[in-house]
């Protein structure tokens, strides 16, 4: 009869320890979590708080949880010993924790190891430890935090009446940062500016850096630095911004008119470091940005190959790397790249706050062949698996070695730069390959004449931030403090979830329900928005793990000192829910808010004005649902979605949309003075308006081609001619700039 038992998380990995420890051992599963927070007591917390005490009521999960603990108690009662081997970070100390309350086990051995071979398992059960109170603490005070906020904080979205479900202490606060940015976007005001050039006969290209006469120093180089989050990301090269045409014309004359002679000609030979092998949060990044898969289905791909004995644990903070696994990869160098090997085996180092007991995401086995593993696994797995052996590899190899050259040439009083960058040596990019493109420069001499073949500028514009994908979302999350490794994934899904925001083409943009919701909560809740806040609740979270404070007296005084003069504060706050906006070509448009929902999110549609339908307006919503537009029936006298065969010629083809009349207006053309017509149109499904002459020939004229005002939350606004507004009733002045 089996003496032990040994208990893990996941049910993937039973098959695998079972091969490992033989028949002496059962090996069960408790498949994640087992227990929760009851919902008794007040505010269903299913915790007390009496002075600096807290007392948790902890109940089965569900159904499956009761059945699992059962499973168990009966394992328990066939063996002399039971140990724990759940997951080696806090969460998978809380989970042994719970087990040992719920088995009733009086004192059992916690083991713990980093891949599932045979090699560490064994090595682990051999070195078995008590329990870490300090933390099981840890997880306790997050249990307590998250369901402290999220039940006493969620009320308050609750009376916006617009289908907000939840607020959350990581959640809000990662919410906050997807508005804020898109708030940015909104407010941004385009600006012109011209990139000027000179080419020249000896093959390259200089860019405009600046005036002698102002004292301009050569534009340092950025830094390299490893961006997971972004894969080959090289923008184009363009000069110091020119603010106006004819400064670009002048400068294109000057150069046309002088000499260019070569002042510094730099060349030298730079090394680039290997980056560190991935952590929780890289993993996600470069997955994201290199084989397009969101955080949670990296985890779920990585945990299939944790489960199966091949990589290392997924979740951890550590760049650290065993010894034993160094030795191997060099080894595995020496057979079949000797010239990557390092004089040294390379050492990265970790964050402050990370737990150096445990490693990196690596292989377990440098040298299986992947052959056999394409085999084995599915697409998704063996791509990420490969993704994790060349990381690992690529943070142990040799530096990589570039030859940067910087060429600094004068034209009268005008300063040129061109800049090239050419790989010498690979080294660890042979694996991981994070280097800009190459960019060849001819060789030069200081001092040099140069042929002038061209000269030149290109018109751009500056460009709003960008949203953020959700690897760079990771990125934040991680560099701001807010949340933990194993939390980055839930948070982003629960957000998508709830409906706070969506993707739109691989950038999360957040819904007018998500918009509405941070909106208030920055009123009622501010301080649980800020990433400084938040993050200082991770800092104790994680001191609390370390032995350094109590987590029941952390809750006590955050709930006393904080949370409950918070929450009276907000429960002060009015709210409205009387309109919802869209965003539309950088331009925010707000809608009256109707009482009708959207049959497919839930949340209340919005009131577009129209001149087509008798009521003036229909219904549409903002939250990217496909296609629900609602029309006012009077035969019906309901909102209903316009008919299938609405909008089609007799052959299926949609019709082309039709326009709305024109309005003439007494504003004048800048150009020839006849009046603007306000001209209505209809694009993608929304209403809009802009300002055009009247006169339908003179549109024809090239002088015409830019005379078009658009209309935005702040008036009418042209790119060429400015922001307009009315003086006197009837005519039109151009600003000052453009707003």
């Amino acid at each position: 009869m089996p003496k032990r038992l040994l208990v893990v998380e996941s049910p993937g990995k039973v098959k695998k320890l079972s091969q490992i420890l033989g028949a002496d051992w059962i090996v069960r599963a408790s498949c994640g979590h087992i227990r929760e927070l009851s919902n008794e007591g007040e505010d269903s917390l299913g915790f007390t708080m009496d002075g600096s005490s807290v007392q948790c009521r902890y109940i089965p999960r569900d159904q499956r949880a009761k059945e699992t603990i059962q499973k168990l108690k009966d394992a328990v009662r066939q063996v002399n010993e039971v140990i724990l081997a759940t997951d080696p970070d806090r969460e998978g100390e809380t989970i042994a924790w719970h087990l040992k309350e719920a088995l009733g086990l009086k004192d059992p051995k916690r083991v713990v190891y980093t891949e599932i071979t045979e090699s560490a398992v064994r090595a682990a059960i051999s070195n078995p430890r008590k329990l870490d109170v300090n933390l099981v603490g840890a997880g306790l005070c997050r249990d307590c935090l998250d369901k402290l906020v999220g039940y006493k904080g969620s009320p308050l979205v609750w009376a916006l009446n617009n289908g907000a479900k939840s607020v959350g202490r990581v959640q809000s606060a990662t919410l906050h940062l997807i508005c804020r940015r898109e708030r940015e976007i909104v407010a941004f005001v385009p600006q012109d500016y011209w990139s000027v050039w000179v080419d020249y006969a000896e093959g390259f290209r200089a860019f405009y850096q600046g005036i002698v006469s102002d004292g301009v120093e050569e534009q340092k180089s950025e830094t390299d630095v490893n961006d997971d989050a972004t894969y080959k990301s090289n923008e184009s090269l363009e000069s110091t911004r020119v603010l106006s045409e004819e400064t670009a014309n002048r400068l294109v004359e000057e150069a046309k008119r002088h000499p260019h002679k070569i002042i510094k000609y730099e060349g030298k030979i730079t090394s680039r470091q290997p980056p560190p092998p991935f952590i929780t949060s890289t993993l996600q990044q470069a997955a994201g940005s290199r084989l397009k898969f969101a955080p949670e289905k990296t985890m779920q791909v990585a945990q299939k190959l944790y489960e199966a004995g091949l990589i290392t644990y997924m979740r951890t903070d550590s760049v650290m790397l065993s010894p034993e696994f160094c030795e191997s990869v060099r080894k595995w160098l020496e057979e079949n790249d000797p010239e990557n090997v390092p004089p040294k085996t390379t050492r990265h180092r970790s964050s402050k706050t990370a737990q150096e007991a445990h490693e990196a995401i690596r292989p377990t086995d440098v040298f299986r062949p992947s052959a056999h593993l394409r085999i084995e696994l599915s697409t998704d797995e063996f791509n990420l698996y490969v993704l994790i052996w060349k990381r690992a590899v690529a943070s142990l190899c040799r530096a990589a070695q570039l030859r940067k050259t910087v060429v600094i040439s004068q034209s009268g009083q005008i300063l040129w730069q061109a800049r090239g960058q050419v790989i010498e040596f690979f080294g660890y990019a042979k694996y991981w390959l994070n280097l800009s493109k190459d960019t060849i420069l001819p060789n030069l001499q200081q001092g040099q004449m140069l042929n002038l073949v061209d000269a030149g500028h290109e018109k751009k514009q500056t460009q709003p931030p960008p949203r953020y994908s959700e690897p760079k979302l990771v990125q934040l999350m991680e560099r701001k403090g807010i949340g933990r490794p194993s939390t980055y994934s839930p948070t982003i899904a629960t957000l998508k979830k709830r409906g706070y925001v969506e993707l739109i083409k691989d950038n999360l943009k957040p819904t007018v329900l998500g918009l509405e919701v941070d909106d208030f909560l920055q009123k009622a809740l501010p301080d649980l928005l800020e990433t400084e806040f938040t993050a200082k609740m991770e800092d104790a979270l994680d001191a609390i793990a370390s032995g350094k404070q109590s987590w029941q007296d952390y809750l006590t005084n955050w709930n006393q000192s904080y949370f409950v003069p918070a929450l009276a504060k907000a429960k002060t706050v009015p709210v409205s829910v009387s309109k919802v906006s869209n965003v539309v070509h950088g331009n925010e448009r707000i809608f009256d808010k109707s009482r009708t929902r959207c049959p497919q999110c839930n949340n209340h549609l919005a009131k577009i004005p129209s001149t087509k339908v008798k009521k003036k307006y229909f219904l549409k919503c903002m939250c990217g649902c496909d296609n629900v537009v609602l029309f006012w029936s009077e035969y019906s006298k309901s909102w209903e979605a316009p008919r299938s065969q609405a909008g089609k010629e007799k052959d299926g083809n949609p019709q082309k949309s039709k326009t709305n009349a024109s309005t003439v207006t007494t504003f004048p053309c800048p150009v020839c003075k006849n009046p603007l017509e306000e001209y209505c149109y209809t694009k993608d499904g929304q209403d809009k308006k802009l300002l055009r002459c009247s006169d339908s020939k003179s549109r024809t004229d090239a002088k015409h081609k830019d005379v078009a005002f658009f209309h935005t939350t702040n008036g009418w606004w042209s790119p060429k001619f400015g922001n307009l507004e009315v003086t006197s009733g009837t005519s039109l002045k151009k600003k000052s700039g453009k707003n």
